[in-house]
């Protein structure tokens, strides 16, 4: 089976996500790990998730000058995460200095707009009232860059594979299962099904608390899985 799902372990209790890498483990591509982890947990708690998954994706969200998101790539890249992240609206020179100071086997990802965002903030962050228009220039940017990959809410995956075509990579968040949908209390806006997001051209999913959250991890990971299908 081609796995494409990505299983966020953002937690603070690293027995708890020892457990679930392990028992996850044969059904995922490979799992995410993002601030609460890596602030609670550092660079040991990263290795212990990689010696049970060596397939790890980082996911800090680097934004700075670009020196500083240069020497913060160098030293993400010797803990060899297979994806990391910085936010294309750092400017050019930093998505430049991202790429160039990555090492082989760690692909550098783009995030466009964060899927808790809306019209309404972006026209009050951004000055731009269409979310489209803003995460396709965004898009347009990392391409010219050489970002190996972008990071999209699903909304947007037409408007991103359009722009960039079909070899950059598209990581996708905001995935919802279709009997978690709606749900009002969700910080996730923009959101969508994996099924529909992955016709509609994602090459991976990012879920987290529709899987860690359920009942019974495994058989919520195993529908989701076949459901892609």
């Amino acid at each position: 089976m081609n796995k494409k799902v990505i299983v966020a372990i953002d937690l603070s209790n690293l027995q708890k996500a020892i457990r679930l890498v392990n028992k996850l483990k044969k059904e995922v591509f490979a799992f995410k790990i993002g601030h609460e982890f890596f602030y609670n947990f550092g660079i040991e708690g990263y290795k212990k998730i990689y010696k049970i998954c060596p397939k790890i994706f980082l996911d800090l969200k680097l934004h700075d000058i670009p020196n500083t998101v240069e020497k913060g790539i160098k030293a993400i890249s010797k803990l060899n995460p297979i994806f990391t992240t910085i936010h294309i609206s750092g400017g050019d020179q930093m998505q430049i200095n991202s790429r160039i100071a990555k090492n082989k086997k760690t692909k550098v990802l783009g995030v466009t707009v964060l899927t808790s965002l809306n019209n309404k903030q972006t026209s009050k962050y951004y000055n731009e009232k269409n979310l489209n228009i803003l995460v396709k220039k965004f898009a347009k940017y990392a391409k010219q860059n050489n970002l190996n990959g972008l990071v999209c809410s699903p909304l947007e995956i037409e408007i991103v594979r359009k722009e960039v075509g079909k070899k950059m990579i598209l990581v996708v968040p905001g995935i919802r299962p279709e009997n978690t949908l709606p749900n009002k209390n969700d910080d996730q806006k923009r959101i969508l099904t994996p099924k529909k997001a992955i016709q509609l051209g994602a090459d991976y999913l990012v879920i987290g608390r529709p899987i860690i959250e359920s009942n019974n991890p495994l058989e919520t990971l195993k529908k989701i899985n076949q459901s892609i299908q």
